[in-house]
């Protein structure tokens, strides 16, 4: 493997095993006892271990259960001891991580990334819970370009605050359907019904603003022969106006996985940021748990 395709997911592994390690032999069990007995959200759990990646902190080890951790990144081993070798590589104090935006939804935390590892990348992580420790990771990453998208937006920028709580399974349920209806069953006609009117803010890198700027983006992709199409919805996570849709589907020849994230304002979609990442061959996998 590459170190280019090293992902989130691996450098995430070499802070836990590598700190878990310091961890017990340095502080035989203080620092652990200590954050039991802090209160703090999954979110606040997730968003210090991401940090961790940067700064080698090793306390927030502890927000993991060691012994029952399952991993969706195909390209590592299960747990954390799959990971020793390949993460060896990985330069000291190389790693920068801003989570931009974070989430939960039940068990689940989802959140959104600027790394820099091996070159700048954004990616979606999303962590299962059980009795306060993580115990399932899956993510998806992709390059960050160099130069904005072609309405000045990046990645990573726009709208962050979180609001309309009540609204969380209304909105998910929007989005559902919009996925289903458009890019699942190609159902066109129903898309200007999840809008309100043209507007739209658009933060792929490849398509500008407006529910126009959408459609003639992807009917000039078209016309070369290139199509996306999206085949299933695996999960659908949200808390208040953000919804995140996790799929796969085909853009062009490629097998993706794609991370959508919508941001819904008075029913009606607002704003979006994705991460699409091309799906590796089952016989490259590290893993049997699968991408989804």
């Amino acid at each position: 493997m590459k170190l280019t395709t090293i992902t989130a997911a691996s450098i995430l592994a070499f802070t836990l095993t590598q700190g878990y390690t310091a961890h017990a032999q340095n502080n035989k069990g203080k620092e652990t006892k200590k954050l039991t007995k802090m209160e703090i959200s999954n979110k606040e759990k997730v968003v210090a271990l991401l940090k961790a990646i940067e700064t080698g902190d090793s306390a927030p080890v502890a927000y993991i259960n060691p012994t029952n951790y399952k991993q969706h990144n195909t390209a590592v081993g299960d747990g954390l001891a799959g990971f020793g070798a390949l993460l060896q590589q990985i330069p000291a104090n190389s790693a920068k991580v801003n989570t931009v935006r974070a989430f939960a939804d039940g068990d689940y935390v989802f959140t959104q990334t600027d790394y820099v590892f091996f070159g700048p990348k954004v990616g979606f992580d999303i962590f299962k819970f059980e009795n306060g420790q993580i115990t399932e990771h899956w993510d998806n990453l992709q390059e960050k370009p160099a130069t904005p998208n072609p309405s000045g937006h990046s990645m990573l920028d726009g709208a962050t605050e979180i609001k309309d709580l009540d609204k969380t399974e209304a909105n998910k349920t929007i989005v559902t359907n919009f996925v289903n209806d458009n890019l699942v069953n190609g159902k066109m006609e129903k898309l200007a019904g999840y809008f309100n009117g043209d507007n739209y803010i658009q933060h792929n890198p490849n398509i500008p603003d407006q529910v126009s700027g959408l459609g003639a983006t992807l009917g000039a992709l078209a016309k070369q022969g290139i199509f996306m199409k999206y085949d299933k919805v695996h999960r659908v996570l949200g808390e208040g106006n953000f919804v995140l849709v996790v799929s796969e589907g085909h853009f062009g020849a490629d097998h993706n996985s794609f991370y959508d994230l919508f941001r819904v304002e008075n029913g009606k979609i607002a704003e979006h940021w994705d991460v699409v990442e091309k799906m590796t061959d089952k016989a490259d996998w590290k893993n049997n748990n699968g991408k989804f």
